[in-house]
């Protein structure tokens, strides 16, 4: 029996249009249910993360827990999904990652609402949150509720040491050693250092470092893609509009932009919205793990902080990147050692080159090791909140966090098709309980949402600061005095 063979077919159906279509199918539930109140206070949810709410419980601030969660959102897919998405389903790909982001933008806020309000606090003072919590104590039929926790939690752990490190630690090895020739075993020990020193402080480490690393190579990327845009502006509002014809063509297209690719509406959806789904993870139930650990006086106020993450991943980062491929007329382009269409990071390092010749493999290799590495931290957090709901032991804990940065080494410097596929595999399963998790407890979503509107935002939208909590602990202490 072929294993790697195997695993790739299990997992072509995992992510198949069955799952995505559930995925897109959740957010446009969500979406119409809370009356697209994420879509009308996206603007406000913006402006909410820099508002701290440090004298709640909690253990990091909202920022940093978006900053974590993005740290293990915005990776490798930013770069090397766009542009895989764009050569296997065309330009049109682009314009369905936009949309099922779109729809995303509810499902994350749903999943975050659900992983704050259920959250506990842990034998050393920690906040432990996430969907196996909302399983486990929002679900009326426990045995139901249990269950769906435990393989959450079990797929969670098992896709950490997978999509989460191993094939992130790979990336940046397979980059810098084949743009500088560095070896995998000196940039494998690197990582690994590097990994193991933040990761046995904890949450608080994490998010210190992903508060400075996240922001840091946003806007190093931002830049970089900026000045190729603006260099190639001319042929942008063709690319666009380019991008919108063959995202909705039923019929197989060719176009300016995509070159000799063809595509049609299907496939450009099918890989536009898988691709939108592993880059900005909404719906699989792992950023709301990291939503759990923020100081917030709502589990509404940080639904929306984190659903920005989607907007953030999907909508400004990915867009830069398809816009850069899409500008430069690098789509297309065929390898003449191979044969094959150049695709993958090859073709994000093709369409930077334009502008930037042979500075392109630096600005590349440096965003996505930036980008693999940060994500190889938001996943340690989340692997090890997964164990912990499994298991309590802190020492299992401790030796988890070094176990973790040690396997870095493993996988920068091993070949990894199974590894890649069986952990895609189980990321894609976390998704199962989660939507349903969703969908079970969408009332409870709805109710902490309309509540939260009518308390806070619209008073805060006509310049109130309010403090939910502490508003309601004077309610409270008013009506026990009468």
């Amino acid at each position: 029996m072929d294993v790697s063979k195997l695993l790739a077919d299990v997992n072509n159906f995992v992510w198949g249009p069955v799952m995505l279509a559930l995925l897109v199918g959740t957010g446009i539930f969500l979406t119409i249910r809370l009356k697209f109140l994420p879509w009308r206070n996206l603007g406000y949810a913006v402006q909410m993360i820099f508002r701290q709410k440090n004298k709640h419980e909690g253990d990091i601030s909202p920022f940093q827990s978006l900053m974590t969660a993005l740290s293990a959102t915005v990776g490798t897919g930013n770069i090397v999904g766009v542009s895989t998405a764009m050569v296997l389903g065309g330009p049109g790909a682009l314009v369905w990652m936009w949309i099922s982001a779109a729809f995303g933008l509810s499902t994350k806020y749903g999943e975050s609402v659900l992983a704050v309000k259920y959250r506990e606090t842990n034998s050393v003072g920690e906040m432990a949150g996430g969907p196996m919590y909302a399983m486990k104590h929002g679900i009326s039929n426990k045995f139901i509720g249990s269950t769906m926790a435990a393989l959450f939690a079990i797929f969670v752990v098992l896709s950490s040491f997978g999509i989460g490190n191993m094939t992130q630690a790979n990336s940046i090895a397979s980059a810098l050693s084949s743009s500088y020739g560095i070896p995998t075993w000196v940039a494998g020990a690197v990582i690994m250092v590097a990994s193991v020193s933040i990761l046995v402080r904890g949450i608080h480490s994490i998010g210190k470092v992903s508060s400075v690393i996240v922001p840091t190579m946003a806007v190093f990327y931002f830049i970089a893609a900026m000045v190729v845009i603006i260099v190639n502006i001319s042929a942008i509002p063709a690319g666009v509009a380019e991008m919108f014809r063959m995202a909705f063509s039923f019929d197989a297209v060719a176009g300016g932009v995509g070159g000799s690719i063809i595509a049609s509406m299907l496939t450009s959806m099918r890989w536009g919205v898988a691709r939108g789904v592993f880059s900005n993870e909404a719906g699989l139930g792992s950023a709301p793990i990291a939503a759990a650990a923020a100081r917030t006086d709502h589990a509404s106020r940080q639904g929306y902080v984190n659903m920005t993450g989607t907007f953030f991943d999907t909508m400004i980062v990915c867009m830069l990147t398809g816009l850069v491929i899409a500008s430069t007329g690098v789509l297309g382009t065929v390898d003449p050692a191979t044969g094959k269409l150049v695709s993958g990071a090859q073709l994000t390092i093709l369409a930077f080159s334009s502008v930037f010749g042979d500075y392109a493999k630096l600005i590349v290799s440096i965003a996505l090791s930036l980008f693999a590495f940060s994500t190889i931290l938001g996943w340690e957090y989340y692997g090890e909140k997964a164990l912990e709901y499994l298991i309590k032991n802190r020492k299992v804990i401790m030796s988890y966090r070094v176990i973790f940065g040690l396997i870095t080494f493993i996988g920068a410097t091993t070949t990894l098709e199974v590894v890649w596929n069986f952990s895609d595999t189980m990321n894609g399963l976390m998704a199962i309980p989660n939507l349903i998790c969703l969908l079970w407890l969408s009332n409870d979503i709805a109710k902490e949402c309309f509540e939260y509107q009518e308390a806070v935002v619209v008073r805060e939208k006509n310049g109130e600061d309010v403090d939910y909590c502490a508003e309601t602990d004077e309610i409270e202490a008013a009506h026990q005095r009468i």
